[in-house]
């Protein structure tokens, strides 16, 4: 806002004088912050009073949002495959072979050859319980409906009709069989997606437990019972062929030899029928001691094998020839093997189990057992923890309970490894070549913490077991684990534990906090013990967390018996102490700003800025015990877990939550990517890490606190493919509260200053307009323009306009010319003079906004009675500029406005005792506002000054 302010009085003047220059405001430009015309500064003297409609329409926004504003579910990683059977399908086209697992409410497609992953099916709205695939579809079913994906990916045709559980599927030609729990069997017709035939049987006499489609048998299908009978049925006919009385055994599997007739019957009892279906004869037997069979598959290039899974992960081989076992596979799965198959003349064995691993196995050897060739494999029991490392933001690191540490990436499959597990002597399992080493690997790890500084040159990752005093190193380049054993020498309890691990930023050290309350320093390149931290030991109770800062001059320490210590890292002095209000439970550091966070006991959070060593935040609202926390990279946002199954986030700033979703299992780990792009979590139960996108980095995201009130909604763990977009409705649709579009009234409220949404260029230059037009005036003169021809009629007025031509309907009209048209009187001229009548000058003013500096300098100088205007049009127009003032509207307009009509009126004002008075009027209001303004200023300078100068 460009105002004048003259401080030119003179003692001798006269007081109308006075009056006219004290209107000139002072020499001084301010540039008020606008939100659409809102001045960001409040003229009343009271309290500070906030706009109702702003208020109004966040609560409005709270009320709306439900879920999270900062997160959305992206995907899952380390997720391969679950206890459903595999299903394997030969391309006529690319000669390809490709497999298909279910993970949960998907499932992945691979190629065998380089068991890359092709596909990921679209989501469906449950886990999926069993598949089928034929030449083109492939079939999934869920609950007490099955669906067919084509092209690995989306559902073409979707069948409903089951009251049960779906169990079994059989694809058979252009029908597909289904069957669910209560043993109704359904055949479908696939591409018209109607019931061919319903056949129902009782459960308690025969529950249909398997289903075959015997080689050249048309129209036929043999069903094992959970009884062990079977029966033969022709589903043309609708009529039962043939009742094989079975072994008085539960069948579990039912696979075709390659012998026409012959087909094998795995049993409950672990046995293995070789039967000839045609005359009703048993052909061999054979039987394992794992328990029953779970999948059965031959061999077709050449070698007469037949291979047979157990709930134990082994598999069993055997000599069809000789009629012996030839070969087992121990622990070729931690978990039941769920499906196998021999790739058509192929020596290939494809195994998948509930181990979420996916495994092909090559038979070249001469003793006919079967080698790894290939696997994807993650982790086969729940996460303890997981790390991003690296800064990139492109490797997670992740510990779980089967005692593994693997690194999955974000990118692509193809570059996730495993860094195997722990052994306590791996020297010693080399030189004996122990097949079972489950006896020398170490427990589970349960914390670790990782720097990539030197990973090129030593070990890189520290980690703590479970139940294990000593802490193992590991390399990450090298995928294997350290050669150093951290623990100290002189301790041989059994009940003393490592709990906190730490390494520095440099790589150099690592800081192990005990059960025992003492915190050690090693060298991460030598393993040699190098000091620790107290006399005996650090903590009277058990460590909870250590940290190092980023420089390494100060390591912070927590203990369970509530007291946080900072010490300097070389000299292992103690510095400081603070007393905490209960015990803590994890502690955080961010080096980049020295802000280090810690969950307390009694679910609050407590924030402490490492340099002044005081408490700056306090956060409560967890409901139970909180397990993980994250800080975001640029150390705004601190995002804790805990087990009431929520994921909250602070806004350290505002000390303010501003989001807050629940999750229909437990979050035991979070953690935030060093680049700010995904938030990954780990859950009870579950074998996946879990990527949340953020969405502040894509789309605007309104951060507002969120009420003490507000009850968050459950959101669903998202799967390793986005979920399929549902279309909503038109009358379902609600407005996201992501950013509200907030339309400003007019005036927020009348004690508040409002200027208008004119640019700048419309009043800012009114005082400068004869030194802009001197700068702009052209060298040359500009040419005249052809003239209109005389008789075209024009309308009289400063700007000149073609009059439309008039239908003279009335021939007796009179032809004396009016001379009132005559009058050179503007529109604006024109609303003045109704101002004076009705006291309205919302149309004048209008007007005004519309025109540009030169039409606004015009009109201002036409005011005058030398230019054909009058003293009342003037007096109308100071009293617009006074109803401005008084409304507080259009503030800078009223402002500009005014200072033109002073430089170009100032000389006749005192003169006219009319427009004296009115400039009295106007020079109080105007000195008035300007003070209150200028101390609102003064005061939002001196606090801003003190911010910048001030240390908090």
């Amino acid at each position: 806002m460009c105002c004048t302010a003259g401080s030119l009085r003179k003692r001798d003047s006269q007081r109308a004088q006075e009056a006219v220059l004290n209107l000139q405001l002072r020499p001084r430009t301010v540039k008020l912050h606008t939100l659409k015309g809102l001045v960001t500064c409040f003229l009343p003297s009271g309290p500070e009073r906030r706009g109702a409609g702003i208020a109004a329409a966040m609560e409005q926004a709270s009320e709306r949002r439900t879920a999270s504003a900062l997160f959305a579910g992206f995907r899952a990683l380390g997720l391969f495959s679950n206890d459903i059977p595999h299903v394997v399908r030969f391309s006529a086209l690319k000669r390809r072979f490709y497999v298909t697992t279910c993970v949960g409410k998907s499932f992945h497609t691979y190629d065998v050859q380089k068991l890359s992953l092709v596909a990921v099916s679209n989501s469906v709205p449950q886990d999926i319980c069993c598949m089928a695939a034929d030449g083109r579809l492939v079939f999934a079913a869920y609950g007490n409906v099955f669906s067919a994906f084509a092209r690995n990916k989306e559902i073409v045709h979707t069948f409903k009709g089951h009251k049960a559980e779906i169990h079994l599927l059989q694809p058979f030609g252009d029908h597909i069989i289904s069957v669910d729990t209560d043993s109704i069997l359904i055949i479908w017709h696939i591409y018209s997606e109607e019931e061919y035939l319903q056949l129902t049987f009782d459960k308690t006499v025969f529950k249909i437990s398997a289903i075959l489609h015997p080689s050249t048998y048309l129209n036929k299908i043999l069903l094992g019972s959970e009884q062990g009978s079977l029966q033969l049925w022709n589903v043309k006919s609708n009529k039962l062929l043939y009742t094989f009385p079975g072994w008085k055994v539960g069948v579990t599997a039912l696979q075709q030899a390659p012998a026409v007739d012959v087909v094998a019957i795995g049993l409950m009892s672990g046995q293995v029928i070789i039967h000839n279906i045609k005359f009703n004869e048993t052909l061999m037997k054979f039987r394992q001691d794992w328990g029953p069979i779970t999948s059965i598959s031959f061999r077709t290039d050449g070698h007469p094998v037949m291979a047979a899974g157990s709930p134990c992960g082994h598999i069993g081989l055997w000599d069809l020839e000789d009629k012996r076992l030839i070969n087992q596979m121990r622990n070729a799965h931690s978990t039941a093997i769920a499906g196998l198959t021999f790739l058509h003349r192929e020596p290939l064995l494809v195994t998948n189990g509930g181990d979420n691993a996916l495994r092909i196995w090559i038979f070249d050897g001469p003793t006919g057992e079967g080698r790894l060739l290939r696997f994807r494999m993650g982790h086969s029991a729940p996460l303890t923890s997981i790390r991003y490392y690296g800064q990139n933001g492109q490797q997670i690191l992740s510990a779980s309970q089967d005692g593994t540490l693997q690194s999955f990436s974000t990118v692509h499959e193809k570059f996730n490894k495993s860094l195997g597990h722990g052994l306590i002597n791996k020297k010693r399992v080399k030189r004996k070549g122990l097949q079972n080493t489950m006896s020398v690997r170490l427990p589970p790890i349960t914390k670790f913490a990782a720097e990539e500084a030197r990973e090129s040159d030593w070990d890189g990752i520290i980690a703590c077991h479970q139940g294990k005093l000593s802490c193992s190193t590991w390399n990450y380049q090298k995928s294997t684990i350290g050669a150093y054993f951290l623990k100290p020498k002189e301790l041989k309890k059994d009940d003393i534990t490592a709990t906190a691990v730490d390494i520095t930023s440099c790589g150099n050290f690592a800081v192990i906090g005990l059960s025992s309350g003492t915190v050690d320093v090693y060298n991460m390149q030598s393993g040699i013990h190098r000091g620790s931290f107290g006399k005996d030991q650090a903590h009277k109770g058990s460590i909870r967390g250590v940290s190092v800062d980023g420089l390494n001059q100060l390591t912070v320490t927590t203990g369970s018996e509530g007291l946080l210590k900072f010490w300097n890292f070389k000299s292992k002095s103690l510095i400081h102490s603070v007393g905490l209000s209960s015990s803590p439970n994890i502690m955080l550091l961010h080096r980049d700003s020295g802000i280090l966070g810690l969950a307390l006991d009694d679910f609050s959070i407590s924030v402490l800025d490492i340099e002044t060593r005081k408490i700056v935040r306090e956060f409560s609202g967890h409901q139970g015990q909180i397990n993980d926390m994250a800080f975001s990279p640029d150390g705004r946002w601190l995002i804790s877990a805990a087990m009431d199954c929520s994921v909250r986030t602070w806004d350290l700033p505002s000390g303010c939550l501003i989001d807050c979703f629940l999750l229909d299992s437990a979050p035991l780990n979070v953690s935030m990517s060093p680049t700010g792009d995904f938030l990954a979590t780990s859950h009870v139960d579950h074998l996946g890490i879990y990527l949340w996108s953020n969405i502040s980095l894509y789309s605007v995201v309104s951060l507002r606190p969120l009420p003490t009130d507000y009850v968050p909604s459950v959101v669903m763990l998202p799967g390793t493919c986005q979920t399929q977009d549902v279309e909503v409705s038109e009358e379902t649709v609600e407005p996201s509260d992501e950013m509200i579009e907030y339309d400003s009234p007019e005036q927020l409220d009348e004690q508040l200053v409002t200027l208008s949404l004119l640019p700048e260029s419309r009043w800012k230059n009114l005082l400068n307009l004869d030194v802009i037009k001197k700068k702009n005036k052209p060298r040359e003169p500009p040419k005249v323009p052809r003239s209109a021809p005389f008789f075209i009629p024009t309308i009289p007025g400063l700007v000149p306009r073609y009059a439309a031509p008039e239908q003279n309907n009335d021939p007796q009209q009179s032809k004396v010319v009016n001379l009132g048209v005559l009058a050179q009187k503007s529109d604006f001229c024109l609303k003045l003079e109704e101002g004076l009548v009705n006291n309205k000058y919302d149309m004048a003013l209008n007007l005004l906004k519309e025109l540009g500096p030169s039409g606004i300098e015009t009109e201002l100088r036409s005011l005058s009675p030398d230019c054909g205007g009058s003293i009342e049009v003037m007096q109308s127009f100071l009293k617009m500029i006074g109803m401005m003032l008084d409304r507080k509207r259009d503030f800078e307009l009223a402002q500009a406005y005014l200072a033109l009509f002073l430089k170009l009126h100032l000389k006749m004002l005192p003169s006219e005792p009319i427009l004296l008075e009115e400039i009295t009027n106007l020079s109080s209001q105007v000195e008035e506002n300007w003070i209150h303004l200028q101390s609102l200023f003064n005061q939002s300078m001196c606090i801003l000054n003190y911010l910048k100068s001030a240390l908090l």
